[in-house]
């Protein structure tokens, strides 16, 4: 497997992998990562759909990319994905799987021709008092000290941040500032995670600093992600006989590790509660997704708070049980064995009549029926003790949602402080209590909140222990490599496999780490594209540099004595020339 960029390999078809007749594959997991990996195999790796058997241990494929209607509870997103231009996988994958919206159309045609018609920002960024414009402005707000902070993290080696948090390279004067409130909210960051997931973030989406305030950065999905990527992967799979086996629980791989040689010989699951070995050749190729996110997540309701449940649950077993067997498996402990770091809440708030949409219309300012974006990504409540933000997607977001009714996803960082009106923490809440805090800050007066959350909405409560378990802080190993060195016939992937650059949280880090697997193990004759190299253009980081300083001009800011001389001095230097150019046209001189 190698890198590429540019369209010359980015459009051409690989020739079929010698030997790919004799081979079946094994996956583990259905969730994106998984079902990329099938689709590689099946475009790329040209191998048999019958070949391809797909072990699930839930009785519904798609992993966190979920959106659901339970006849009991209504709709369910536990989550949302939030995409960009330069997901390179990605879209080299969606290129490829019809849409099931759009006769003659694949899923990246819809999706372009949806965001270019109905492009993505945001008219508010954040509320005070119960729904008053914060008035962030897109600005910032970082001071001198604090940007130097971002630069020096920027500039740093991964091997000086391994095991280090994020409270470890920045002060109060960033956590104070708007850029800490965006980000922290946007990509679900807490101040105790990883100092180098961090790093890979900000070197990653440097090109996007300027979107950050009003996610005119951000691109989405007609409807949930379930229905709009999800099940077009399937049926694409399905159609070239692609084998699925729901309700079994993999437990172990066994491997027969010699020297420098390792080969998966034996998958151990239960079917049915039935225990089953199969048993593998060299021939045959296993695709590993170690590790959840979504793992032991549980659902409330109106009347129930969901209930933590910390217990490792079965992806977590697995990967402990491969983890025994060799050093360059991985040390799963690092990410499942602090639930209280790891954990935060969300919750889908249906909305049943014509009462609530007014407060959400008067806040974001659009018209959330007018089946174009609404929020345009999240509205954070900057003076919520749960630091709560919420979100509406264009609408209807579930292809049997009523056209009367609103889907609202609302999630809060701090899950173990009580609320402003709901005098709980979050995790103790019902469904119906969190609408209420909700409503609260959203505006709506006090008398009415409780009439209004029992009868014009509906709320479904989702608690996630290990949603964050990829951001704690780590070091080199702790992730196995995709394909770990000597192996023959087995590769890791999904968010807790490892590779470089790229960042996990994101749809694009899953279809990768497929990607990067099946060209090892195929030995497919095409470059994966590689991590868009925005942060080694000139141009992106003079462009970042002006807008993360809110428009100062390097010339404005204070600086010591003799930097400033040097400075004096450069800019003499410079005069006149295609770098005087650059620095004017990026703004910053």
């Amino acid at each position: 497997m190698y890198y590429s960029n540019g369209n010359y390999e980015a459009f051409a078809r690989p020739q079929k992998p010698e030997g790919v007749d004799k081979k079946s594959a094994y996956l583990v997991g259905s969730g994106l990562a998984a079902l990329a990996a099938a689709c590689f195999l099946v475009r790329d790796g040209q191998m048999k759909g019958e070949h391809i058997h797909i072990l699930e241990e839930l009785n519904l494929p798609g992993g966190a990319c979920d959106g659901v209607k339970d006849t009991q509870k209504g709709f369910i997103v536990r989550g949302g994905r939030e995409m960009e231009n330069h997901f390179e996988c990605l879209w080299d994958l969606f290129r490829s799987i019809p849409s099931i919206e759009k006769g003659g159309a694949s899923v990246l045609d819809e999706y372009y021709w949806l965001n270019k018609k109905d492009p993505n920002y945001s008219l508010i960024r954040a509320t005070v008092n119960r729904g008053e414009d914060a008035h962030t402005d897109g600005k910032f707000g970082l001071s001198e000290k604090a940007s130097m902070e971002i630069v020096k993290l920027f500039m740093t080696r991964d091997e000086d941040l391994y095991d280090k948090k994020i409270s470890d390279v920045f002060t109060e004067q960033f956590f104070s500032s708007n850029f800490w409130l965006y980000w922290r909210t946007m990509f679900a960051f807490e101040d105790w995670h990883s100092a180098l997931e961090m790093k890979l973030y900000i070197q990653r989406f440097i090109h996007h600093i300027g979107g950050l305030p009003d996610f005119s950065a951000l691109k989405f999905t007609k409807y949930n992600q379930y229905e709009s990527l999800i099940l077009p992967m399937i049926k694409y799979l399905e159609s070239h006989n692609v084998q699925f086996q729901y309700d079994t629980r993999v437990k172990n791989i066994i491997f027969n590790i010699k020297g420098n040689k390792k080969v998966a010989t034996k998958i151990i699951c239960q079917h049915n509660n039935q225990e089953e070995c199969i048993d593998l050749i060299e021939e045959d190729l296993v695709f590993i997704t170690n590790g959840s996110c979504t793992e032991n997540s549980s659902l409330g309701d109106n009347n129930h708070a969901p209930k933590f449940n910390n217990s490792l649950g079965g992806c977590w077993e697995l990967w402990r049980n491969i983890a025994k067997q060799d050093s360059s498996f991985g040390h799963p402990d690092k990410f499942c064995t602090n639930t209280k770091a790891t954990n935060w809440e969300s919750a889908t708030i249906t909305t049943l009549d014509d009462r609530i949409p007014p407060y959400i219309e008067k806040i974001c300012k659009r018209d959330p029926f007018s089946g174009k974006v609404v929020t345009g990504g999240i509205i954070t409540v900057k003076d919520s003790k749960w630091l709560m933000s919420y979100t509406l997607n264009r609408q209807p977001h579930f292809k049997e949602q009523s056209r009367n009714q609103l889907v609202v996803w609302v999630y809060a960082l701090f899950t173990d402080v009580p609320g402003d009106f709901i005098k709980k923490p979050m995790k103790e809440c019902t469904g119906m209590e969190i609408t209420e805090e909700w409503l609260y800050h959203m505006g709506v007066p006090e008398a009415k909140i409780h009439d209004m959350a029992a009868k014009s909405a509906r709320c479904v409560p989702c608690m996630m222990p290990y949603v964050t378990a990829f951001f704690m802080p780590r070091t080199k190993g702790d992730r196995p490599k995709v394909v770990p060195d000597g192996s023959v016939n087995f590769a890791f992937i999904g968010q807790f496999a490892d590779t470089v650059r790229d960042t996990v949280f994101t749809t694009e880090y899953s279809v990768r780490t497929a990607m990067e697997a099946v060209y090892t193990l195929l030995n497919v004759d095409r470059g994966v594209p590689e991590v868009f190299n925005s942060c080694y253009d000139i141009r992106v980081l003079l462009d970042s540099t002006s807008k993360m300083m809110d428009g100062k001009k390097l010339t404005d800011m204070k600086l010591p004595f003799i930097l400033n001389l040097i400075e004096k001095k450069a800019m003499k230097k410079v005069s006149g020339t295609v770098i005087e150019d650059l620095l004017r046209r990026y703004n910053v001189i």
